[in-house]
């Protein structure tokens, strides 16, 4: 790395103790999802999805954004986010456990459904793509209002030919919507390699609806928070959309209940482990003089007792009771 490299981080306003903070969250969600896959394995918890290899956009993003005043519509991967915006391991694990202490569906909805009315997280449904329409009523709301914050909303590249991400687009570019678009391209459609899916750029995509297409390496947290805090500034002067195509890999499995090596190699994904955006991250900040293997080993323990607390609670909390199953489900006769 070049001396007109180093602490890039200040030169985007980022102060030495905020950049690290961000490598922490990052590390954490690695370590999240490393254990929550342990505990499929061990048949503790029914179901994981991974977001390893996407954690460097998803919590750089959130580093860019407000996080008292803006709305958050994440997709499925995004444990870096929503940890970063003020969601706790604790809340994940209950969440993956399918304990009725879980805040986002009381145990009633698949992990990595996510939501807070206290965070405005907006909760996410199984169907892909849903949460880009919710996200672009938000911002028109926000502008009706004149409220000074944005809706920011994930998606992956599969999920951007469906319709949801398509009309949300064109309703957000005709009335100039304060909502910021990021879709996280990890090359693979649950099977389906990225070439066999697009026939060109997704960021190019947001011409055809009159706004802003940004590409970025996803890896690159300082390059991802950059073009994220650009974007919010533009939707803040009325400018309208963004859309961010954070490009990156996805190095598991689609889920737990997926074989990657029927459609990918081995040599194939060793190849992007090698760019992966968390060591070098990592590397950036010992080359700024601001972490070093001591640091490192301080911040592994500190994250395996975190973990190890809510994985513990998480499993002896009490589950749902079977008539709490229609609960917010049905309108319900208030009792005189």
């Amino acid at each position: 790395m070049s001396i007109g490299q180093l602490h890039l981080h200040q030169s985007l306003g980022l102060t030495d103790e905020r950049v690290i903070e961000m490598y922490k969250y990052i590390v954490l969600a690695r370590k999240f999802d490393e254990r929550s896959f342990l505990l499929q394995r061990a048949g503790k918890v029914a179901f994981h999805v991974s977001g390893i290899g996407q954690e460097t956009a998803q919590v750089a993003a959130a580093f860019a954004l407000d996080r008292e005043r803006d709305y958050f519509l994440p997709y499925y991967r995004d444990y870096g986010f929503v940890l970063s915006v003020g969601m706790t391991v604790k809340e994940l694990m209950l969440s993956a456990f399918a304990k009725a202490e879980d805040t986002s569906s009381g145990g009633r909805q698949m992990p990595g459904h996510f939501s807070s009315r206290k965070l405005r997280i907006v909760t996410g449904s199984s169907p892909v793509t849903t949460q880009v329409p919710h996200a672009v009523g938000i911002a028109l709301a926000a502008k009706m209002k004149g409220e000074q914050l944005v809706s920011f909303v994930t998606f992956g590249e599969g999920s951007s030919n469906q319709g949801d991400f398509h009309e949300g687009a064109n309703f957000a570019g005709v009335h100039k919507l304060p909502v910021i678009f990021m879709c996280e391209n990890n090359q693979y459609a649950i099977s389906i390699p990225y070439h066999m899916q697009v026939g060109g750029k997704i960021a190019d995509r947001a011409l055809g609806y009159g706004f802003k297409g940004i590409s970025v390496d996803g890896t690159n947290p300082l390059e991802v928070y950059r073009v994220t805090k650009e974007a919010r500034e533009r939707a803040l002067r009325g400018e309208g959309p963004t859309l961010i195509e954070a490009v990156m890999y996805r190095l598991s499995p689609h889920s737990t209940a997926d074989d990657d090596m029927l459609y990918r190699t081995k040599e194939e994904v060793e190849m992007n482990r090698e760019r992966d955006g968390l060591p070098r991250f990592k590397q950036y900040l010992m080359d700024c003089g601001l972490w070093d293997n001591e640091h490192e080993a301080a911040l592994l323990d500190e994250i395996k007792k975190q973990i190890n607390e809510a994985t513990a609670y998480a499993e002896a909390a009490p589950y749902p009771l079977p008539e709490d199953t229609l609960k917010h489900v049905f309108a319900e006769k208030e009792e005189a």
